[in-house]
């Protein structure tokens, strides 16, 4: 079995690259909800109304996940830093292992969140 090595650098860079998809998803949380408030004043059936309050709880809980998504990466780089500042050149197998299983739930939650944007977008679809 071929070993995969994690140098600091390259974990910092996959953490950036998180971070500016978890601001984009952010941002598109925003659009979405602006999105909610204008089919709210349109809309008096309750079975639609039932359905705005689904997505609403669905992005206020992905907007919880987008935050501890933020502050996992944060504890990351700030672990990352203090081994820079220590000059440690010595591989942190244990951080690696971590780092690779934040990766798949980053992936993880990147299928989930997308599921939900082609599921909102066919709701917008029919009520818009």
């Amino acid at each position: 079995m071929k070993t995969k090595v994690l140098y600091d650098d390259n974990m910092h860079f996959e953490h950036q690259q998180w971070k500016g998809e978890l601001d984009f998803w952010k941002d598109e949380l925003k659009s979405f909800n602006n999105r909610l408030s204008e089919l709210v004043t349109r809309w008096e059936d309750k079975q639609v109304l039932a359905q705005l309050e689904h997505y609403q709880n669905q992005f206020i809980l992905h907007g919880g996940v987008i935050e501890d998504l933020e502050e996992t990466i944060e504890k990351h780089d700030i672990y990352i830093a203090g081994r820079s500042k220590t000059a440690t050149d010595a591989l942190d197998t244990q951080l690696a292992k971590q780092h690779i299983e934040f990766r798949n739930h980053i992936e993880t939650q990147r299928h989930i969140y997308a599921e939900l944007k082609k599921e909102f977008f066919r709701f917008l679809e029919k009520y818009m």
